[in-house]
């Protein structure tokens, strides 16, 4: 595996090795030995898949807080999606700032999100399916969100404004500087 730093601190591009022969190819999605020596999290308490039938799904931005903060490894199994993190920890040189790449069923790309860090994704595609491993399993009482167009982020969604939102994400507040955005 191969493992890319992004500009936010601690969210990194997870590349897998993929191995072809005439049969198709071999990918070792999970090796916890490697996030382990990285000093990264190995614990899955819940495995998620969110099927979206839409190009334009905007999915997010989601995160939970204490006691329940999460890590999630993310990858796109169909499709593929514009995955998002924005940075909310205070004490981070990346704090109110966002970062994206597209993760998709042929690049087969994962993206690692460390706790403090919201969480959302645009489909690029119809019929997408997303996989998550998160850490953490999921507290409604714990669960928060930032809105999808928060004008402090200003995330710059490759498709523009969603063609399906939950009601629940449509919701969410804006992020805060002096709130930390929880």
């Amino acid at each position: 595996m191969t493992f890319t730093e992004t500009a936010i601190p601690g969210v990194l591009i997870v590349d897998s090795d993929v191995f072809s022969d005439e049969r198709g190819t071999f990918v070792r999605a999970w090796m916890p030995e490697e996030f382990a020596a990285r000093g990264l999290e190995t614990r899955i308490a819940q495995c998620s898949m969110a099927s979206n039938r839409r190009r334009g799904t905007i999915r997010g931005l989601h995160y939970q807080v204490a006691p329940s903060e999460e890590v999630k490894l993310i990858r796109a199994v169909r499709g593929s999606v514009f995955d998002v993190a924005a940075d909310l920890r205070p004490d981070s040189p990346a704090y109110g700032r966002w970062t994206g790449v597209t993760l998709s069923a042929d690049n087969r790309r994962m993206l690692y999100i460390p706790q403090g860090v919201a969480h959302g994704y645009q489909t690029l595609t119809d019929d997408t399916e997303v996989f998550y491993f998160v850490s953490t399993a999921y507290s409604p009482d714990h669960q928060r969100g930032l809105r999808w167009n928060d004008p402090t982020l200003a995330i710059d969604w490759p498709l523009g404004a969603p063609t399906a939102l939950s009601e629940r994400d449509a919701a969410f507040a804006d992020f805060t500087a002096d709130a930390g955005g929880t």
